[in-house]
């Protein structure tokens, strides 16, 4: 059933338009059922087919991608997986993946780790980590930020 829900969820994220079926309020529930048939049948468990029949017959289609993330979140709790998210002015490569991995590692104290990375161009360089409830912030963006709070004091002058 995880394969089974990261399809769905690849699906949703890769085709607008599947996303915008599931939610629109103009296209009959019986309509989006047939279109999840015609997409997942013989590819999907039986189980997972049901539970998407099962919510489309429920007029609670809409929250089919909310419920596959939290299943793959619940999945990887089960199985001890730790998430990390890596924000990064450019794409990453290898080598630079795997010691932000090794510092997810040590930070989130998980042996396996799924790391999930996004590119931010206005970061200007470095990297934001965050694992858990933790974040290491070492971004330009935020270091030149820090820097112009700084510069904008004045220690000669007292403010009243």
């Amino acid at each position: 059933m995880h394969a089974d829900m990261q399809l769905f969820t690849n699906v949703c994220e890769e085709n607008r338009d599947f996303m915008l079926m599931l939610r629109s309020p103009v296209i009959k529930h019986d309509k989006k059922n047939d279109v999840l048939k015609s997409i997942f049948k013989g590819k999907v468990n039986a189980l997972t087919f049901a539970i998407f029949d099962i919510i489309t017959r429920k007029n609670r289609e809409p929250l089919l991608p909310e419920i596959a993330a939290e299943f793959h979140h619940a999945y990887n709790v089960y199985k001890s997986i730790g998430e990390a998210t890596v924000t990064t002015a450019v794409p990453m490569d290898k080598e630079l993946r795997q010691e932000i991995e090794v510092i997810a590692k040590k930070i989130g104290e998980k042996a396996l780790l799924e790391l999930h990375e996004k590119v931010d161009p206005e970061m200007i360089g470095g990297f934001v980590l965050k694992v858990g409830d933790q974040q290491i912030d070492a971004s330009l963006k935020s270091k030149l930020n820090s820097l112009k709070i700084k510069f904008g004091e004045n220690p000669y002058i007292k403010e009243f």
